[in-house]
Protein backbone atom coordinates (compact mmCIF):
# COMPACT_ATOMS: atom_id res chain seq x y z
CA UNK A 1 0.00 0.00 0.00
CA UNK A 2 1.29 3.40 -1.21
CA UNK A 3 0.78 6.54 1.22
CA UNK A 4 0.67 10.08 -0.08
CA UNK A 5 0.20 13.11 2.23
CA UNK A 6 -3.43 13.13 2.35
CA UNK A 7 -5.70 13.88 5.02
CA UNK A 8 -3.87 15.08 7.99
CA UNK A 9 -5.22 16.63 11.51
CA UNK A 10 -3.27 18.92 13.46
CA UNK A 11 -4.70 20.53 16.66
CA UNK A 12 -2.68 23.06 16.86
CA UNK A 13 -3.14 25.52 13.93
CA UNK A 14 -0.08 27.81 13.36
CA UNK A 15 -0.02 30.30 10.71
CA UNK A 16 3.99 29.14 9.92
CA UNK A 17 3.31 25.46 9.23
CA UNK A 18 3.47 25.14 5.81
CA UNK A 19 2.60 20.84 4.09
CA UNK A 20 4.71 19.66 1.48
CA UNK A 21 3.79 17.03 -0.94
CA UNK A 22 5.33 13.17 -0.52
CA UNK A 23 4.77 10.35 -2.03
CA UNK A 24 5.92 7.00 -0.27
CA UNK A 25 5.80 3.37 -1.67
CA UNK A 26 4.99 1.54 1.44
CA UNK A 27 2.92 3.27 4.76
CA UNK A 28 3.42 0.04 6.74
CA UNK A 29 5.80 0.33 9.98
CA UNK A 30 9.04 -2.15 9.19
CA UNK A 31 8.08 -2.37 5.27
CA UNK A 32 10.97 -1.36 2.73
CA UNK A 33 10.04 1.82 1.06
CA UNK A 34 11.07 4.46 -1.11
CA UNK A 35 10.40 8.29 -0.17
CA UNK A 36 9.90 11.00 -2.20
CA UNK A 37 9.91 14.41 -0.50
CA UNK A 38 8.91 16.91 -2.96
CA UNK A 39 9.33 20.84 -3.20
CA UNK A 40 7.69 22.18 -5.78
CA UNK A 41 8.11 26.16 -7.24
CA UNK A 42 6.09 27.61 -4.91
CA UNK A 43 7.23 25.76 -2.35
CA UNK A 44 10.82 27.81 -2.84
CA UNK A 45 11.62 31.67 -4.21
CA UNK A 46 15.43 31.46 -3.83
CA UNK A 47 17.56 28.89 -5.42
CA UNK A 48 19.28 26.22 -3.30
CA UNK A 49 23.11 25.68 -2.11
CA UNK A 50 22.33 23.29 1.16
CA UNK A 51 18.63 21.49 2.24
CA UNK A 52 18.75 20.11 5.34
CA UNK A 53 15.61 17.54 6.26
CA UNK A 54 15.16 17.44 10.10
CA UNK A 55 14.38 14.02 11.28
CA UNK A 56 12.03 13.26 14.40
CA UNK A 57 14.12 11.46 17.04
CA UNK A 58 11.02 8.47 17.25
CA UNK A 59 11.67 7.93 13.23
CA UNK A 60 13.90 4.55 14.41
CA UNK A 61 15.16 3.34 11.12
CA UNK A 62 18.79 3.95 9.67
CA UNK A 63 19.89 6.52 6.46
CA UNK A 64 22.33 5.15 4.09
CA UNK A 65 23.95 8.17 1.99
CA UNK A 66 23.91 6.00 -0.81
CA UNK A 67 20.33 5.82 -0.93
CA UNK A 68 19.67 9.22 -0.87
CA UNK A 69 19.13 11.41 -4.04
CA UNK A 70 18.73 14.98 -5.00
CA UNK A 71 16.22 15.10 -8.13
CA UNK A 72 14.31 17.09 -10.20
CA UNK A 73 10.59 15.31 -9.90
CA UNK A 74 7.65 14.70 -11.54
CA UNK A 75 4.78 15.34 -9.46
CA UNK A 76 2.06 12.40 -9.38
CA UNK A 77 -1.33 12.55 -9.94
CA UNK A 78 -3.85 10.20 -10.05
CA UNK A 79 -2.65 9.13 -13.60
CA UNK A 80 1.52 9.37 -13.20
CA UNK A 81 3.71 8.57 -10.48
CA UNK A 82 5.89 10.41 -8.31
CA UNK A 83 9.18 9.71 -9.59
CA UNK A 84 12.62 11.60 -9.78
CA UNK A 85 13.28 12.20 -13.58
CA UNK A 86 16.70 13.25 -13.35
CA UNK A 87 19.43 13.24 -10.69
CA UNK A 88 21.22 16.24 -9.52
CA UNK A 89 24.92 15.74 -8.42
CA UNK A 90 25.27 16.75 -4.93
CA UNK A 91 26.90 15.18 -1.17
CA UNK A 92 24.56 14.25 1.24
CA UNK A 93 25.75 14.41 5.22
CA UNK A 94 24.03 12.11 7.73
CA UNK A 95 24.32 13.52 11.29
CA UNK A 96 25.30 10.96 13.83
CA UNK A 97 22.53 10.58 15.44
CA UNK A 98 20.76 10.29 12.63
CA UNK A 99 18.28 13.24 13.48
CA UNK A 100 19.03 15.06 10.50
CA UNK A 101 20.38 14.35 6.32
CA UNK A 102 21.91 17.87 4.65
CA UNK A 103 21.98 17.52 1.04
CA UNK A 104 24.61 20.11 -1.10
CA UNK A 105 24.32 20.11 -4.67
CA UNK A 106 27.51 20.56 -6.56
CA UNK A 107 25.94 23.76 -8.39
CA UNK A 108 23.09 25.82 -6.56
CA UNK A 109 19.43 24.49 -7.53
CA UNK A 110 17.80 26.77 -9.53
CA UNK A 111 14.01 27.82 -8.72
CA UNK A 112 11.42 27.44 -11.52
CA UNK A 113 11.05 23.37 -11.50
CA UNK A 114 10.21 20.64 -9.06
CA UNK A 115 13.12 18.75 -6.96
CA UNK A 116 12.53 16.47 -4.18
CA UNK A 117 14.82 13.86 -2.33
CA UNK A 118 14.20 10.17 -3.36
CA UNK A 119 15.05 7.97 -0.14
CA UNK A 120 15.34 3.98 -0.12
CA UNK A 121 14.55 3.41 3.95
CA UNK A 122 13.47 0.99 5.93
CA UNK A 123 10.30 2.40 7.39
CA UNK A 124 10.15 2.44 11.71
CA UNK A 125 8.82 -0.52 13.66
CA UNK A 126 6.43 1.78 15.44
CA UNK A 127 3.78 2.84 13.30
CA UNK A 128 2.55 6.79 13.76
CA UNK A 129 2.85 10.20 12.38
CA UNK A 130 6.30 11.49 11.81
CA UNK A 131 7.15 15.28 11.22
CA UNK A 132 9.96 16.04 8.29
CA UNK A 133 10.85 19.77 8.39
CA UNK A 134 12.70 21.05 5.35
CA UNK A 135 14.89 23.77 5.52
CA UNK A 136 16.87 25.50 2.27
CA UNK A 137 20.22 27.34 2.78
CA UNK A 138 19.98 30.33 -0.63
CA UNK A 139 23.31 32.11 -2.29
CA UNK A 140 23.96 34.91 -0.07
CA UNK A 141 26.65 36.65 1.80
CA UNK A 142 24.53 35.47 5.22
CA UNK A 143 24.36 31.91 5.48
CA UNK A 144 21.45 31.02 7.00
CA UNK A 145 18.93 28.24 6.64
CA UNK A 146 15.47 29.05 6.34
CA UNK A 147 12.29 26.81 6.76
CA UNK A 148 10.42 25.63 3.59
CA UNK A 149 7.96 23.70 4.99
CA UNK A 150 7.14 20.10 6.76
CA UNK A 151 6.32 16.72 5.31
CA UNK A 152 3.97 14.73 7.81
CA UNK A 153 4.41 11.29 6.94
CA UNK A 154 1.33 8.46 8.63
CA UNK A 155 3.06 5.22 9.30
CA UNK A 156 0.35 2.01 9.34
CA UNK A 157 0.51 -1.38 11.54
CA UNK A 158 2.32 -3.91 9.82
Amino acid sequence: MAGTSGFDFRWDTDKDFRKLYYYISSSKASDNSTYYLVLSPKDRNTSILKLAVSVPKEFDSVFDPKKIKLCFMSKGSVMTKTQCQQIIPSTVEISKDNGSLEVFPNQPVPVGRTIGIQIEVTNPYSPGMYQFNALAQAPGDVPISGYLGSWVIDIGPN
